[in-house]
């Protein structure tokens, strides 16, 4: 491929990739949402973040089955103690790495 190809595949690349984020954001600026459909999709964050974090805190990737003792699972419940009560993301951070190293030295 000759270096024009390239530009012009990552120029191709980059208006795939905007697009489809860029018109429904410009499409829906100006027009006022129904209040559930704004309220679903502030349910979305949530939806995807719990997606994702429930197989590594609840299910053994060897076996795919429930375990409820992992260690995740142990340093996470701390963690989000400590997230609710000060509301800082910095300190629940280091409140995490801080109680995943205990944990990996403990157990």
């Amino acid at each position: 491929m000759s270096p024009i190809d390239y530009l012009f595949l990552f120029a191709g690349m980059g208006l795939v990739t905007y697009l489809p984020r860029a018109l429904p954001l410009l499409y829906l600026a100006h027009k006022q949402m129904p209040q559930w459909l704004v309220d679903w999709l502030g349910l979305i964050p949530v939806a995807i973040l719990s997606a994702l974090l429930a197989p590594i805190l609840l299910a053994d990737q060897t076996t795919r089955s429930f375990v409820f003792g992992k260690t995740e699972l142990l340093v996470a419940i701390p963690t989000l103690i400590f997230a609710l009560k000060t509301r800082s993301l910095g300190g629940t951070v280091l409140v995490g790495m801080l109680l995943y190293w205990l944990a990996g030295i403990i157990i």
